[in-house]
């Protein structure tokens, strides 16, 4: 499952143009960012363990994103605030699959 949320991270993240337009695709954006790296940090818990290693390295994708994004993809720009959004989503899924792995056992 890891696999497959990186692959749909790198997708979302990396594709040469991403949606624009109106405030509710704006919000809609932000939205979308906190999910996947809420489905990153859940998947990678799971696949990597609960070490505050694996969250950093979630973090660190987050942030770097955004960077690549500013910085070497021309079609596309960095936002401050999806780094925000990305960071948000990757608590709120580490901490669900924290609660999620506690009740499987």
């Amino acid at each position: 499952m890891f696999t497959v949320v990186a692959l749909i991270s790198l997708v979302v993240l990396f594709a040469p143009t991403a949606p624009a337009g109106s405030p509710v695709v704006k919000g809609l954006d932000k939205v979308v960012h906190a999910a996947l790296f809420g489905a990153l940090a859940c998947t990678s818990r799971w696949r990597f363990g609960s070490g505050l290693r694996v969250f950093l390295a979630v973090a660190a994708y987050a942030v770097l994103s955004e960077l690549i994004q500013r910085l070497l993809l021309p079609q596309r720009s960095g936002d401050p605030y999806d780094a925000v959004a990305d960071l948000a989503g990757a608590t709120v899924g580490w901490l669900l699959a924290a609660n999620g792995l506690r009740r499987a056992r």
